[in-house]
């Protein structure tokens, strides 16, 4: 009879999910023990019921399920159910997507737990047969009870199917069984039985195959990929265990699955559709992607559940009998109950999920008024869920692949891929803890991991099986330890581990409280467990009210924002990243760009829309219940990320092919096709960059319902500090222990010891960022941005030799290399670096060191400002010379210092004072604050503001630069590599010069080449004989470009100067900077043991009073700087941002005028012996900037401004002194300076050795200054100045000629003050006034009595003025007066006396003619007036003109375009003529771009010559010039052209002095040596009436051509052979008049 009781169990499970079976036939079968069932069909609306996911059935059908019940052995043997080949097809809903906004999101809770049913539903049960009374009343219960556990399922040839897009989604499982096992987890029948109270059953999945392919449009997959998983096995353990025997659902579940070797196997087009589905089960998680709707689900439910029981007996209308009809009814209402997708997959176990409580029964009546009970679900205890799986060895190979075609030309193609990239992976455990909802816990981490690089990557064999490569050079990437090592760490308290509980028959106990499980799973604990990587997800959510787990959490975390108030929820995430070490070079960078690059090889939409920003207009504003409950609790996700003692090393690169990889990386679709490579071999030794880092903290905080969150607290009026913190999304970022070094690796393998470049050093950033910032509009202050950078202390220490290896590794990476190998580096650089331990160097080299001391900078932006503040505390930098093989110490050469203390350093007396020591407690040496306005039409706009302080700084130009900066590697052996092929492309070191000489004419565009060979080709006499000819193929093709190309470069100075007035036009400035001074000394001064190491003032009074043979130091104090604009009061520099200035400039040039004040500018010179002598005292100034700008039209409809700046200076007296012993010591130091330079040019130490000849080979071709036809471009302004007055052409008649405008000259200076400043973009003009210099030269009488001579010359009121304008330049200068004594001083004495000839060597009063006895009368002549019979009208005006100007000395000196000269020169009638004319000669023309032109005018003034005092001058110039080296042969090269001085290259000289006299007096001893009292001639007069000069001179002799056809002849030979401009010049009559008259 125990088939009456059976068969309605097991018809359950196969009516429920398969359609169309016919109930007698079923039940006949079944009774006779087996039933086969052939090729049935799914009821595919309940296997989506059964999902609870946003997934559809395409369809689902079961080949054959064959049922065995053994009804003789039903307490002994299993039921068997088998499953021949099941196959099913789903898809994405198509409405997934947006079912997501009216489903909500709720990312902390599961998908795979559902909501409480809300009633229950009325189900309808049918009649079974009678029940044998004198069974006993447990019996039945127990045996259905034993039969349920015992149920072996098997499944052979399962196949699911997933289609989205592109993708098809494949699982193939050939074999699955299920079965219970006792204790030791062997196959039994086994029941549940107190105390233990514990069910275990096993799954094991034999040849699971994983494929992912991509189909066409049709739905058709042409190329099968290979198997992301083939042929897997592995097993699962279920362990369960249940309060008691009446437990419906048991009480702790576990579920752990094994696979020792899990091999998966990733395409290059597999990879992208790999990441569509991680984002997919990512998506499904936090509930992105809605899985049902409440609606449909109750329709649904509804209509499953009644038609969900098959009528067993046909039409009998017997009730159910007895307790025994009341469990069968109890366990088949629990099946209909169970709804959950688990219980689905696993429903051997029955309601798994759903619970009920069988104490409480309400009855209903069914149609055919049958009285059947009906159990409501109540909420009851949530069971604890333990889910885990563990692999032994994982190994993920990445392949490339491409198309093959076979022989036949009929054979369809086939896919070929190449396995690149090899990941392995070993320990590795994933394990998810959950009771209902409030508590869901998930840990993932793994013992060890490696990278290996397999066989070749874009063409380059660098590890194909030929190569003969090593494991250690195949594998870049290690992590965590090895297994063996390790141990099974990995396995701790899983179902696979002898010790766990369960194995030992305790019953477990888990933590399930926040507190303690934050203390007992630690980042350390996870290290010890795991070493590799560990992962703890944590989430808990919490009742206020203590009721416990919260119904429907979904609503509570959308759409019921009233409920937060009860719910506290929280979620961490807590990473840890073990010891490991990374070595990027070639062959692993080009892999892991390349898996990149094929990532993002895809145009999928994402799963989920980005929350909407719009503001609700109507949104209420919140309660006060509804503040005060946000104030009390505010749910946050917080993750923290730990990386412990991670290493990378980034080598030398062996080859570059980065060119196609990067543009597909960042967005561009295209990459440059690639070809074959040469045969690789690597370059040992390889040197490489070794970055160290003990600790990397990062802390992530982002609110976990910012979509209910910011808009209540953003319509809040004054909401707390708590709430707007809760708004941020912040990020913490800690790096400890950063250090950097560099090694090489050697042919062995292995690394050596590292070089240290960057010692250990820790920083800090945080930053938080607003989130939905568009709700926040309304609320300018708000900051949506803020980030904070600190860095305690960085210093970097590094040698000549280091600085060119990191150079060469940079720039092998950076500069593509066209996909060649790369030659291996210079033995001796290597030497230089990597020195053997215990073996000194003869020549040790010095090490740089530079350090910084407490950076801040805090950057914050809101709606309407950004802004930027900072601190930098100190800067040091300092030389170690090493002491050689000597025995010597180490020494210390301060370099730089700052902040120091310069207040006093600007005269020498702080030599001789007492000076304090630096104190700790000093200022920041830069402290600044910078804030920009967005929205300058705002009424909150506070304007620009840039406020900066700068302390002062000491620096010392010591002679150990130089020898650091010139060290080059000597030259070595290099070991080339075996059969380099001639393809490749030397790795130029830094330390190798590219020769000029081999960049041929004929390819390199003219304007790009030295100066020197440009003029070699305008002197060429290779020219266009007439004006309609063609170019000349000697001219470069570079020439002919278009006019847009030429004056690019002005045109993006001028955008550049126009973005500089945007940012400048409302910026208020006070910049405070303290003195720099700079010491210059001869040769190295190092820093003793007595002082603090650094202090650069210090070192050198050390040096001052304590050494005798004291280098000679120059001192230049430079001026402290203080800038104001106009209006603003001074205020602290660093400013808490953001912040409003008192009065914020608003317009345009209202900052302006700035003033600037320059003080205590000196420069002293330190000659040893406690001897200072100053070179400029201290000195300062005081000027006003000001900028005017308006508006002009540009060609279109842009505008752009024309700018105007003035610039005003007021100087203090100016002093210069200067003796001997000064000059000696600037002439060694700029010899020393010259000398480097001279080496750095010649070895190309500064050049690039990547850089393309163009960005280092003169100036572009745009550029304003163009030197020679190479730089000009092809348009009239090349043409001469004789060209431009008055020269004829071809086409010229000779009446041109006559009707010149020489007629009606003028000067340069006065054309060019008719153009104004509206022609051009920018105009400076800029005035100096000084009051008075003076310049005091010292020297000492050639005898033995010591006498000192001094000799002062004075300006007064001195007076400049620049004009620069687009067209010309001009600058004015005047002089009040000018003297010259000399006066002397004899040893012992303490003052000066006038010295010999009244002390007057230059004077331009009457000083002479107070002591000079005329012995002869001069005859009176009439005084000098004017100049007509010399020189033209307009000269002699002009001269006359300048005559009558007031002081000493004018001088004029202007510069103008030559076009814009023969612009003004020229009529109109004129212009369109010579057009064409001016357009080809210009192109092979040499004539200047510019004309010159000088005006000097002086007055009347007296020199004597005393040419002993002049000797004793000059003597004070006199240096002695070094030893001179001796000759090298030079190599043979170019022979350099001597350059010809012509009238063209002299500019347009004007001259007019007054009366000048020359007094040439007897020497002293021979004045001393008469002894008549009679006064003598003594002294020889030289008066010059004056002198003037003028370029133009107006013939007497007037002549006329009288035969104009022989004039036109020669001119046309002349122009015909192309005569030097100088003799075409000439024909204009251009001469140099000097008129001396004489009284």
């Amino acid at each position: 009879m125990l088939e009456s009781y059976v068969t309605p169990i097991l018809m359950s499970y196969v009516n429920r999910y398969i359609k169309n079976l016919k109930p007698s036939d079923l039940q006949l079968s079944l009774w006779g023990g087996d039933v086969v069932l052939s090729k049935l069909e799914l009821k595919l609306d309940v296997l989506e019921e059964e999902l609870k996911l946003p997934f559809t059935f395409l369809s689902g059908q079961i080949h054959e399920l064959r049922i065995h019940v053994p009804w003789t052995k039903l307490g002994s043997e299993p039921v068997v159910i088998t499953i021949n080949t099941m196959e099913c097809i789903l898809k994405l809903k198509d409405d997934a997507h947006n079912e997501h906004e009216s489903c909500g999101s709720s990312s902390t809770t599961r998908s795979t737990t559902e909501s409480i049913k809300s009633a229950a539903k009325t189900r309808r049960i049918q009649q079974v047969t009678s029940i044998d009374p004198d069974l006993p009343p447990g019996y039945v219960k127990s045996l259905i009870r034993r039969v349920v556990n015992n149920v072996n399922i098997v499944v052979n040839n399962l196949i699911l199917k997933y289609v989205e897009d592109d993708i098809v989604l494949s699982v193939n499982i050939t074999s699955a069984e299920c079965y219970t096992v006792d204790e030791f987890w062997d196959r039994a029948f086994m029941d549940i039985l107190a105390p233990e109270l514990v069910l275990r059953k096993v799954i094991n999945f034999a040849d699971c195959t994983v494929c992912l392919d991509k189909r066409n449009a049709s739905g058709k997959i042409e190329f099968y990929q290979d198997p992301l998983l083939y042929k897997c096995s592995f097993c699962t353990r279920l362990h369960f265990t249940y309060d008691n025997l009446n437990s419906k659902i048991p009480s702790i579940i576990k579920i752990h699955a094994l696979v020792e070797s899990l091999k998966l196997s990733i395409t290059d087009q597999q990879l992208p559709m790999l990441i569509r589905i991680i984002q997919l089960g990512i998506a499904l998680y936090y509930g992105e992607i809605c899985s049902y709707k409440d609606v449909e689900v109750e329709e649904t439910n509804a209509n499953v559940k009644e038609a969900s029981i098959p009528q067993v007996c046909g039409e009998s209308d017997a009730g159910i009998q007895g307790q025994h009809g009341a469990d069968v009814q109890e366990f088949l209402q629990q099946q209909d109950d169970d709804q959950g997708w688990v219980s689905w997959a696993l429903s051997l176990v029955p309601a798994l999920v759903s619970y009920s409580d069988e104490g409480d029964e309400n009855f209903e009546v069914d149609e055919n008024g049958i009285k059947i009970n009906r159990l409501r679900s109540l909420p009851a205890k949530d069971p604890v869920v333990s889910v885990g799986f563990y692999c032994t060895k994982a190994t993920v190979t990445f392949k490339l692949t491409e198309m093959q075609t076979e022989s036949s030309y009929y054979s369809p193609q086939k896919v070929k891929s190449k396995e690149v990239l090899c990941w392995e992976q070993e320990g590795t455990t994933v394990e998810a803890l959950m009771m209902g909802e409030p508590f869901f816990d998930c840990q993932m981490g793994f013992v060890g991991c490696k990278a290996f690089c397999l066989k070749g990557i874009m063409g380059v064999k660098d590890f194909e099986e030929t190569a003969s490569r090593s494991e250690t050079e195949a594998c870049f990437f290690i992590c965590g330890e090895s297994l063996n090592s390790k141990g099974l760490t990995y396995l701790t308290n899983s179902l696979f581990d002898y010790r766990s509980p369960e194995n030992n028959g305790v019953r477990a106990e888990f933590i399930l409280d926040a507190a303690q499980h934050k203390e007992t799973y630690t980042e350390i604990a996870g290290v010890q467990r795991f070493g590799a990587f560990y992962m703890d997800y944590l989430y808990t959510m919490e009742c206020s009210a203590g009721k416990g787990s919260v119904s429907q959490p979904q609503d509570v975390s959308m759409n019921k924002k009233e409920d937060l108030s009860n719910v506290h929820e929280m979620s961490t995430k807590h990473l840890v990243i073990g010891s490991m070490e990374l070595r990027l070079d070639s062959s692993s960078v080009h892999r892991i760009l390349k898996m990149v690059a094929c990532g993002l090889n895809h145009e999928y939409e994402p799963y989920s829309k980005p929350i909407s920003e719009t503001e609700d207009e109507n949104r209420t504003l919140p309660r006060q219940e509804e503040v005060a409950a946000l104030e009390e609790y505010i749910p946050t996700r917080l993750t923290c990320i730990t990386v412990l003692k991670c290493t990378f090393t980034i080598t030398l690169a062996e080859f570059n092919l980065l060119d196609n990889l990067l543009p597909i990386i960042l967005g561009q679709k295209h990459s440059v096709p690639y070809l074959n490579a040469p045969p690789f071999h690597p370059l040992r030794p390889l040197p490489a960059l070794r970055v160290h880092v003990d600790k990397v903290s990062l802390e992530h905080s982002v609110p976990m319902f910012a979509g209910q969150l910011i808009p209540t607290v953003s319509h809040l009026n004054q909401p707390s500090d708590n709430l707007l913190h809760s708004c941020y999304v912040h990020s913490y970022v800690k790096i400890f222990g950063f250090q950097a070094g560099l090694t090489s690796l050697d042919t062995e393998g292995s690394f050596c010891s590292p070089a240290p470049v960057i010692p250990s050093f820790s920083t800090a950033f945080y930053g938080k960022f607003l989130q939905l910032p568009s709700y926040w509009l309304k609320r300018p202050f708000v900051t949506t941005s803020e980030c904070i950078f600190e860095l305690p202390s960085l210093t970097i220490q590094a040698t000549r030799a280091q600085t060119l290896m990191l150079q060469a590794i940079l720039q092998s990476w950076t500069h593509n290399q066209g996909g060649s190998v790369s030659l291996p580096v210079d033995e001796a650089l290597m030497k230089d670096i990597f020195r053997p331990s215990g073996v000194r160097s003869q020549n040790p080299l010095p090490t740089l060191e530079g350090s910084i001391q407490n950076v801040e900078l805090k950057y914050c932006s809101t709606s309407l400002v950004k802004c930027v503040s900072g601190t930098m505390g100190s800067i040091k930098a300092c030389a170690k010379a090493p002491g050689g093989s000597d025995g010597k110490k180490e020494k210390l050469i301060p370099l730089i210092q700052g902040p120091s203390d310069t207040r006093d350093l600007h005269k020498s007396k702080w030599l001789n004072e007492t000076r304090k020591p630096e104190s700790l407690l000093a200022p920041d040496l830069l402290a600044f604050t910078i804030q920009i306005p967005l929205q300058m039409n705002s009424y909150h706009n506070s304007g620009a503001v840039f406020l900066a302080s700068v302390q002062g700084i000491a620096i010392s130009v010591d002679p150990v630069f130089y020898t650091w900066l010139l060290h080059q590697p000597q030259k070595g052996n290099v070991k080339h590599r075996p059969q380099q092929s001639a393809a490749g492309v030397q790795l130029v070191l830094p330390t190798t010069r590219r020769k000029e000489d081999e960049i041929s004419i004929g390819s390199t565009p003219l304007a790009m080449q030295q100066s020197n060979q440009a003029s070699e080709y305008a002197s060429s006499p290779v020219k266009t004989k007439t004006a309609t000819e063609s170019r000349p193929l000697s001219v470069p093709i570079k020439l002919m470009q278009s006019s847009e190309e030429w004056s690019s470069p002005e045109e993006r100075m001028k955008e550049f100067i126009g973005l500089v007035w945007d940012a400048v036009k409302c910026l208020t400035v006070q910049l405070e900077a303290q003195s720099c001074c700079v010491f210059f000394p001869n040769e190295s001064l190092p820093s003793p043991s007595t002082i603090v190491a650094g202090d650069i003032p210090g070192t050198v009074r050390n040096w001052y009073h304590t050494e005798e043979s004291m280098p000679g130091t120059l001192v230049v104090c430079l001026p402290q700087i203080k800038v104001i604009s106009a209006g603003h009061k001074c205020m602290e520099p660093l400013q808490e941002i953001p912040f409003v200035i008192s009065k914020p400039v608003l317009e345009e040039g209202d900052a302006f005028p700035w003033t600037v004040s320059l003080s205590q500018f000196s420069a002293y010179t330190l000659l040893g012996q406690l001897k200072t002598c100053n070179l400029v005292e201290p000195l300062g100034c005081t000027s006003t900037l000001a900028v005017t700008t308006h508006k002009m039209q540009a060609c279109g409809s842009e505008t752009r401004h024309s700018f105007v700046v003035c610039l005003h200076v007021d100087l203090e007296c100016l002093e210069v002194k200067c003796s001997n012993p000064q000059v000696q010591l600037l002439y060694e130091l700029a010899h020393s300076m010259n000398k480097a330079w001279e080496k750095i040019q010649k070895k190309g130490i500064l050049r690039q050795s990547f850089m393309h000849p163009e960005s280092s080979l003169g100036p572009m071709p745009g550029s304003p200054v163009r030197s020679s036809v190479g730089t000009a471009p092809p348009d009239a302004s090349t043409c001469s100045p004789s060209a431009d007055i008055g020269t004829t052409t071809e086409g010229d008649s000779v009446q041109m000629v006559d009707e010149s405008l020489f007629s009606d000259s003028s000067t340069l200076e006065q054309k060019t003050s008719n153009i104004g400043g509206t022609t051009g973009c920018i105009s400076l003009w800029m005035q100096w006034m000084l009051p008075k210099a003076t310049v005091k030269l010292f020297a000492r009488e050639s005898g033995s009595d010591g006498t000192e001579i001094c000799v002062v010359g004075e300006l007064e009121d001195l007076s400049a003025s620049v004009d620069i304008q687009e067209v010309y330049t001009k600058l004015k200068c005047k002089v009040g007066s000018f003297n010259i004594d000399h006066y002397k001083n004899s040893l012992g004495e303490g003052t000066w006396s006038l010295g010999h000839f009244g002390g007057v060597v230059l004077s331009c009063t009457d000083k002479l003619n107070r002591r000079t006895l005329l012995i002869r009368p001069l005859s009176k002549q009439d005084p000098f007036s004017h100049f007509s019979g010399f020189f033209p009208p307009m000269a002699a005006k002009l001269l006359e003109g300048s005559h009558q100007q007031h002081g000493f000395l004018s001088l004029t000196y202007t510069r103008a375009v030559t076009r814009n000269v023969r612009h003004k020169l020229t009529s109109r009638s004129e212009r369109a003529s010579r057009s064409l004319h001016r357009l080809a000669e210009g192109i092979a023309d040499s004539s200047p771009q510019y004309l010159y032109e000088i005006l000097l005018s002086a007055q009347p003034f007296d020199v004597v010559l005393s040419f002993p005092l002049l000797h004793k001058v000059a003597s004070i110039f006199q240096a002695k010039l070094p030893k001179k080296p001796k000759g090298k042969r030079k190599s043979t090269g170019q022979p350099m052209r001597a350059h010809a001085l012509t009238s063209r290259d002299l500019p347009l000289i004007y001259i007019n002095t007054s009366v000048i006299r020359v007094f040439f007096p007897k020497g002293v001893h021979e004045q001393h040596g008469g002894g008549s009292a009679q006064a003598k001639e003594d002294t020889l007069v030289v008066k010059i009436g004056s002198v003037s000069m003028a370029p133009q001179a107006d013939n007497p002799l007037g002549r006329t051509v009288l035969r104009k056809d022989i004039y036109q002849q020669d001119l046309n030979w002349a122009a015909s052979t192309k005569l030097p401009r100088p003799c075409h010049r000439s024909l204009q009559g251009t001469s140099l008049l000097v008129t001396l008259k004489n009284d």
